[in-house]
């Protein structure tokens, strides 16, 4: 895995101005799902997930109102070397015949179709598609909320990415936990208070307490509240382990007991969960209103597709200075 090279070469914009992350594939697939594909092109090609996808750019645009902005994307959302170190990891994702969840990655095929016009769409209304080999977007968040110099609001569904929330920084996450129609406002308050723990102990409580969606199996007998309660005392995982080997600390004996015997998974668990914050990437993040060559390019993909009214409000959000 690559490491050590610190990201910035893309720019990491005036201080104070906020960047706007999206979780590209969270987004899309919750679009697709949230929207009928009775919705179609004028050649019968379903455009559901494109529309949902314009609708929500725009609003995102609309309320948050970004100097910056990416669509982030999976280059591999299921990287060999986190498959390497835990094999289990989204390997019920790959085996599913058909995508029943939002957060599946086996694309059904009337969204799979649907992929390359959302990138299209993207592309023209002038909103860079980041990725990296060989990683997934979450690493792509992470690289960039992390290297930004400014607040950085990340909208996505995935839970994982509590990790990176950051007062201090102003670094946090727009959570779909109703829809994309109310999103949370993810701080570290919230984080307080739902889980029991401050943001940078997510990823520790997230391997403790497992992750069926992903394949992590977790420690046997520690569930949220188990898993809240040894971090408040010991603060991360590596303190729970000394304490977990230390007979005179005070550790449940059955809560020791699954500690020590999922030594092997605590090893390699915390890598697979944290997010990768030093990918080398190379992309101008600058939000500029769009030309009138791009309204143009925007007006033939629309009538194209059929993306209507979607198209329009993305094209008037993004032309606002």
């Amino acid at each position: 895995m690559r490491r050590g090279w610190l990201a910035g070469r893309y720019g990491a914009g005036m201080p104070g101005q906020k960047l706007l992350l999206l979780d590209s594939a969270s987004l899309y697939f919750r679009a697709f799902f949230g929207m009928p594909d009775s919705l179609r092109a004028p050649d019968g090609t379903p455009v559901n997930a494109v529309r949902g996808m314009l609708d929500f750019v725009a609003t995102l645009v609309d309320t948050t109102r970004p100097s910056a902005i990416a669509a982030c994307w999976d280059n591999d959302w299921r990287p060999a070397w986190r498959v390497e170190l835990i094999p289990s990891y989204k390997e019920h994702r790959v085996e599913a015949p058909k995508a029943t969840e939002p957060d599946v990655e086996e694309t059904p095929d009337l969204l799979d179709v649907q992929v390359p016009v959302i990138a299209r769409a993207l592309q023209i209304l002038g909103i860079p598609i980041v990725g990296a080999d060989g990683y997934e977007a979450d690493d792509v968040i992470g690289t960039l909320a992390t290297t930004w110099d400014g607040p950085v609001d990340i909208v996505t569904g995935d839970r994982d990415l509590f990790q990176l929330v950051d007062d201090d920084r102003g670094v946090r996450v727009l959570y779909p936990a109703k829809g994309m129609s109310k999103l949370e406002s993810v701080d570290a308050a919230w984080v307080r208070e739902r889980y029991g723990i401050e943001p940078r102990q997510y990823a520790d409580f997230a391997v403790l307490r497992g992750d069926p969606s992903d394949g992590l199996p977790g420690v046997a007998g520690i569930g949220e509240k188990t898993a809240a309660s040894l971090l408040a005392s010991y603060g991360d995982l590596d303190g729970i382990l000394a304490a977990a080997a230390d007979r005179h600390a005070k550790v449940a004996p059955r809560a020791r007991a699954n500690l020590l015997a999922s030594a092997d998974y605590l090893a390699v668990a915390p890598r697979v969960v944290e997010v990768v914050r030093d990918l080398p990437l190379d992309v101008d993040l600058t939000l500029r209103p769009v030309s009138s060559e791009q309204v143009r390019e925007m007006a033939e993909l629309a009538e194209a597709w059929g993306l209507g009214r979607p198209a329009e409000r993305a094209v008037t959000a993004l032309a606002a200075p």
